[in-house]
């Protein structure tokens, strides 16, 4: 499932009176379920049945984890000052700001950030060389987030 449909539905069950919300797709099952104030989401593959539930988010969450397991890099990591989508080039057709491999200077544009509609250009931190760039485009990112090393 989508991540941005995730979160509308979170937001959904949050502002609302729903306390349980069950979602079923192709790719998976979620279950939404509103405990005191916070929503709590539960995923769980198609494969797998109602009865064993339970034990789908921990199971779940174990791949999540090693994916928000810190990246080991050499260099300087540049990181999103922000949450919002990540942009490689200013349009979709247009050349990417940055590749890797490319030399940049310290201020000058590698990215883009969409945050509430708006447009952030994201500048280099240092002067280096991009070694490697560490979301792909259109992705969601969070503050604080890896997006580009650089050496």
């Amino acid at each position: 499932m989508d991540l941005r449909k995730l979160k509308t539905l979170i937001d959904l069950v949050s502002e609302s009176n729903v306390s349980e919300l069950e979602i079923t797709e192709a790719d998976g099952k979620v279950r939404i379920v509103k405990a005191g104030a916070t929503p709590m989401v539960m995923a769980a593959p198609m494969v797998q049945q109602a009865a064993p539930m339970m034990a789908a988010p921990v199971a779940a969450a174990a791949p999540a984890a090693e994916a928000a397991a810190p990246v080991e890099e050499t260099g300087h990591v540049v990181k999103s000052p922000m949450v919002g989508t990540f942009y490689r080039s200013s349009s979709p057709g247009a050349k990417p700001f940055a590749e890797v491999g490319d030399a940049v200077k310290a201020g000058q544009a590698v990215c883009i950030i969409e945050a509430m509609k708006i447009m952030n250009e994201i500048e280099a931190d240092k002067d280096g060389v991009i070694s490697k760039i560490l979301v792909d485009n259109g992705q969601p990112v969070e503050y604080g987030q890896p997006l580009f090393i650089i050496e």
